[in-house]
């Protein structure tokens, strides 16, 4: 009985000493430094030396924080430009850990610095943005519009810009590195990742471009009937141009056939005038009567003088 009581201690011990040990110990790996709290209260500066460390287990803690760059990924905030022209800027920056110490006594963890550097960077592009118009926050440099309807309607293609987007973004990134040292932080860079309108003036810029579409259109249908009239006009006159052409060509073949008819009746009338008659009036007895035809003819008529020198024989 002693001595399964003896085992109970020894295994007990052992546990305590292996917990003991565990807390007594704590790991820095390459990407991560450590601040040390006693009480809730940091002692001694950051540990930034990689491998395994000491501390006085359950006394004190290890808190971790990350070496390398880390992104932050704002939300989009509705500002007025200087021309009073309400946009959503949507802006992005890349941060780091520099000084643990302040970063654990100011914000404590990621969480809090996020949250701080929601704040720092949200106002800064408030205050810049406000200072300047619109074209110049949308474009970087002063190059020609590919597209100068597109830029007629943002009423923008005649002006230049001075500072750019490229360099809006540099001066929030200055003016806020200079504040995010009081948590801590370095910022490596601040970017504007998109600009839109509110959804007010969407709706009305997308109403003006339409309107500056269907004029458009209307302006080439305008053009296309212009070019239409003229093709159906030109194709009309080459037309009557050539149905002219040919009607005089068939009367001219019409009157050489007439006359070369003429000249053959004539020949064989100058041949036998008498059977040239006599043909031309068995033509003329096929041509004007049927057997539906009543004719009613004096007995002298010439018409009937075949006829009757035919019952004489």
């Amino acid at each position: 009985m002693k001595k399964q009581t003896v085992n109970i201690v020894i295994v007990g011990v052992a546990i305590v000493t292996l917990i003991v040990l565990l807390n007594s110990f704590y790991i820095v790996s390459e990407t991560n430094q450590v601040i040390i709290t006693q009480f809730g209260e940091p002692i001694g500066d950051a540990v930034i030396k990689p491998g395994l460390h000491m501390k006085i287990p359950f006394i004190q803690v290890a808190h971790k924080f990350e070496k390398r760059w880390l992104e932050w990924d704002g939300d989009a905030n509705e500002i007025p430009t200087k021309d009073k022209k309400y946009i959503w800027v949507d802006t992005y920056a890349r941060w780091r850990v520099s000084n643990p110490l302040v970063f654990f006594q100011r914000v404590r963890d990621e969480r809090g610095a996020h949250t701080r550097i929601d704040d720092i960077i949200d106002g800064v592009t408030r205050d810049t943005i406000a200072n300047f118009d619109l074209i110049e926050i949308v474009r970087s440099t002063n190059r020609e519009f590919e597209l100068t309807e597109e830029a007629a309607i943002l009423e923008v293609i005649s002006t230049k810009i001075e500072t750019g987007r490229d360099k809006i973004a540099q001066m929030i990134f200055e003016k806020s590195s200079l504040i995010t040292p009081e948590i801590g932080v370095e910022l490596r860079d601040v970017r504007i990742k998109r600009v839109n309108y509110v959804t007010a003036v969407q709706e009305e810029v997308f109403y003006r471009m339409i309107a500056e579409r269907k004029r458009i259109a209307a302006k080439y249908r305008s053009e296309g009937d212009g070019e239409s009239a003229k093709v159906r006009g030109e194709k009309e006159r080459e037309l009557k141009k050539i149905q002219s052409e040919a009607y005089r060509k068939t009367q001219e073949i019409k009157g050489k056939a007439d006359a070369e008819a003429t000249r053959i009746y004539a020949r064989a009338y100058n041949l036998d005038p008498e059977f040239y008659q006599f043909m031309k009036t068995l033509e003329t007895y096929v041509a004007s009567m049927d057997k539906e035809t009543w004719l009613i003819l004096t007995t002298d008529t010439e018409f009937l003088r075949y006829l009757k020198s035919s019952r004489k024989r």
